[in-house]
């Protein structure tokens, strides 16, 4: 990869993109519905899952997937600026990627940063060409926003590491065929000391998922169960004891991802309900114009602070708290404008005819956001990394941080 890049290259790249996209969108059906919003894949989708695969295959077809991984685990070898571009341009479109949200986006980069020669080559081409899919393994009903708290542990025994304990909250395991899992391989020492993460394939016996239904009538997340699961120590990710270091690369890459890389089509956009307010008349009314303008605001803070961690990764800078800022104003919004277009649809949201294709969308979008308050790092979490990383103000009381994991209470 090269830093010296003429812009008429990139235009040129643009131009291939914008064709292969376009052409590519009308002849799959990847348009976006007229209010922008789009339906989320749940455990029984098989159909979407498969089409978001298909999706996934063309791209890599196309020299469209890993536009800046390297040529040698299946990448393009281009730079973040083309893979800037093409998201830029992939966003007027509604591409069906949503299983790989993980798998690409924190997965796939942790493994670059961590995995031996021999993992990157056996799991990143696989991963770019749509054929596997992953997950991540790190939160546990007693270990959601202390993370270093786990409990579940992994045992070497031979040439082989022993799993046992529970996941909870984890996203698409349902579809996975690999995971990226955390676990504790040493209690004697300090909880961020002990851990260690493996590439885990869920197809393992011992393995078992159960996927949690939501309010919105989705299944998204899942408990995984570990018994006595055996895990070859050639799939240690990152070296024996370094998990938190590790998973620190996963989190940067998940908040990055989360906060300002991708697309808000989580919730409707500040124009479609404009529109909307617009198709019932209401564009004269004061209260509705504050309201959408505070949204546009919002919107537009969200894409600027993306823009600043973008302009920052490409001048090769590593991602820092300021993902953190980016996911938490990503939230806000998120929260803010699904309440306002379930409140302005009014009836519509709450009732709609069989055969609309998209008419229970601010019903459905309403429903889902509070998870985004959760997933990737809760708010409260999130405050405190700003809090001490980004305005310097002193560090919470860890009074555990130093105790081998074994003597702490309850443990």
């Amino acid at each position: 990869m090269t830093d010296t890049i003429s812009d008429s290259s990139l235009d040129e790249f643009r131009a291939r993109a914008a064709d292969w996209l376009a052409t590519k969108a009308h002849q799959h059906g990847w348009l976006r519905t007229p209010d922008g919003s789009r339906r989320r894949v749940g455990a029984g989708d098989h159909e979407a899952v498969e089409r978001n695969q298909e999706c996934q295959r063309l791209l890599f077809e196309g020299g469209f997937a890993g536009i800046n991984w390297p040529t040698e685990y299946g990448g393009q070898g281009l730079g973040l600026r083309e893979q800037i571009i093409f998201n830029e341009e992939s966003r007027k479109y509604d591409l069906p990627l949503v299983v790989f949200i993980i798998g690409l986006g924190m997965c796939g980069p942790t493994i670059l940063a961590a995995g031996t020669d021999e993992q990157k080559r056996r799991y990143l081409e696989p991963m770019l060409r749509g054929e596997e899919i992953w997950c991540q393994l790190f939160s546990e009903p007693g270990a959601g926003s202390d993370v270093a708290g786990l409990t579940s542990r992994a045992v070497l025994d031979g040439d082989e590491w022993v799993l046992n304990g529970q996941k909870v909250w984890t996203s698409g395991a349902h579809h996975c065929q690999f995971g990226i899992v955390l676990a504790r391989t040493d209690s004697s020492v300090p909880k961020h000391k002990g851990l260690t993460m493996f590439i885990l394939d869920l197809r393992t016996a011992g393995v078992s998922l159960r996927p949690i239904r939501q309010i919105d009538g989705g299944e998204h997340f899942n408990e995984v169960y570990f018994d006595n699961v055996r895990i070859p120590a050639d799939q240690v990710l990152g070296g024996v004891g370094n998990g938190w270091q590790t998973a620190t690369t996963t989190l940067m890459n998940e908040r990055v991802s989360l906060g300002a890389v991708r697309p808000l089509d989580d919730v409707h956009s500040t124009q479609a309900l404009i529109a909307l307010a617009a198709e019932k008349g209401l564009t004269g009314d004061t209260s509705i114009r504050r309201q959408l303008a505070d949204l546009w605001m919002r919107e537009t803070v969200v894409g600027l602070l993306g823009q600043r961690i973008t302009a920052s990764i490409m001048q090769g800078k590593q991602p820092g708290p300021e993902g953190s800022v980016a996911k938490l104003v990503r939230t806000d919004f998120s929260n803010k404008s699904a309440e306002f277009g379930f409140a302005l649809a009014g009836a519509g949201a709450a009732a709609w005819p069989a055969e609309a294709p998209t008419g229970d969308s601010f019903a459905n979008t309403l429903l889902f956001v509070p998870s985004l308050s959760v997933a990737g790092g809760t708010d409260e979490v999130l405050k405190n990394i700003i809090g001490e990383r980004v305005l310097g103000l002193p560090k919470e009381p860890q009074v555990d941080r130093d105790i081998p994991f074994r003597d702490l209470k309850g443990r």
